[in-house]
């Protein structure tokens, strides 16, 4: 049973939120804490652990070596956090639950962003492929080892059911095993997907224009960049450019996150969605935008696919990062004895490909490159 101190609280959610009288547990029974919900130890255990940690050094799109202001996959998973939270406190949901999800969701993403992931589902084609959605819910509950007793985390069953449903533009989940894979997640972890995409899509024109792949003006193309600018521009005619790039990037996260809201709660009273069973049995997820914001979207994403993500700075570098990963794997499995000791002990139980998938799949961009240089270069120590 929950304590009184949280138990309050929840009583004020909305009767279609996550409450911790309704969690299914964890997978190793432990005792509750004395002032801390079920969902606040598990966004607790989250933050401290090695994996978090290591965000710090993922690439988002720019690798870490090219700049101090760029976004990072930590950066990116705090602002994903931040939007989760306002979202739910305006709905009446569990806040500590999205902000656990959201927390969780990059988990396990390799270096080098999405080029990473999609090289090493290429080299593990045949033994069993690679996302980071599925490894994310591996670390959570094998690779992170905190704890007497259990491998990692013991988190919740709703927030690894979030984390291995989270779906999104770059994010589709793949096998869901025991987490009910015919049924919706709670509303708490539909909005971390959104939430997710709003972040990503935001930050990447910001720092699209930082690194100047982005011209400000081809972005008065765009619909939601436009409307936003206008209101910027006429609110402070004099400020500049700079600070009129953030207020336009500002207003277009809290457009998107009312309409989100906004269309969200029609949702739910059209729907007479009045109990968690109802959000979970409903045939398809609630959470989504307006289909204006739909549409805008989509043109927004177009634009940054076309002049971000494609930009030769980009593919250069992402050239770069299949050839280090590539080599990696390549170096590890003609002798799985030149990984980590530790990392080389656990082939036997795992197998020498997953052994080194996961293995790489931890590192930090700084870690790869470093480790390539090692291994490659005969005048680097090793």
């Amino acid at each position: 049973m929950t304590l009184d101190y949280y138990d309050k609280k929840e009583r004020a959610l909305a009767p279609y939120a996550l409450k911790s009288d309704l969690t299914k547990g964890r997978r190793y029974e432990e005792p509750e804490h004395a002032f801390r919900s079920p969902y606040q130890r598990d966004r607790d255990r989250i933050v401290h652990c090695k994996a978090f940690r290591r965000l710090e050094y993922k690439t988002q799109v720019f690798v870490y070596h090219e700049g101090d202001h760029y976004r990072t996959r930590l950066t990116h998973t705090i602002e994903v956090a931040q939007i989760s939270r306002t979202i739910a406190r305006a709905l009446g949901l569990n806040e500590d639950v999205s902000e656990a999800i959201a927390l969780a969701h990059d988990l396990g993403h390799p270096p080098f962003g999405h080029t990473g992931e999609e090289t090493l589902n290429e080299l593990m084609s045949e033994h069993g492929g690679f996302e980071h959605n599925a490894h994310s819910l591996r670390i959570v509950e094998e690779l992170e080892l905190r704890y007497p007793g259990f491998t990692g985390l013991n988190l919740t069953w709703e927030v690894r059911e979030g984390i291995v449903k989270h779906s999104s533009e770059h994010d589709r989940p793949g096998l869901v095993g025991e987490y009910e894979p015919g049924k919706a997640p709670c509303l708490e972890a539909q909005i971390v997907d959104l939430a997710d995409e709003i972040a990503y899509n935001n930050h990447d024109i910001d720092d699209g224009l930082s690194s100047k792949m982005l011209e400000p003006e081809a972005l008065d193309e765009i619909e939601l960049w436009r409307e936003s600018c206008k209101e910027a521009r006429d609110k402070s005619p004099k400020a500049d450019f700079k600070i009129i790039k953030c207020q336009t990037i500002i207003g277009i996260i809290n457009r998107q996150v009312t309409d989100l809201v906004g269309i969200l709660s029609d949702s739910i009273s059209r729907e007479g969605i009045g109990s968690l069973d109802d959000v979970r049995n409903f045939p398809t997820r609630l959470a989504s935008f307006s289909p204006e914001m739909e549409r805008k979207n989509r043109e927004l994403k177009a634009f940054l696919k076309a002049n971000l993500y494609s930009h030769y700075r980009v593919l250069r570098m992402a050239d770069k990062a299949r050839r280090i990963i590539d080599n990696l794997f390549s170096i590890y499995l003609k002798d799985p004895r030149v990984l980590p000791p530790d990392k080389y002990g656990n082939v036997s139980k795992r197998g020498k490909e997953r052994t080194i998938c996961d293995h790489i799949a931890g590192m930090t961009d700084r870690f790869a490159l470093d480790e390539s240089k090692k291994l490659l270069d005969p005048y680097e120590k090793v």
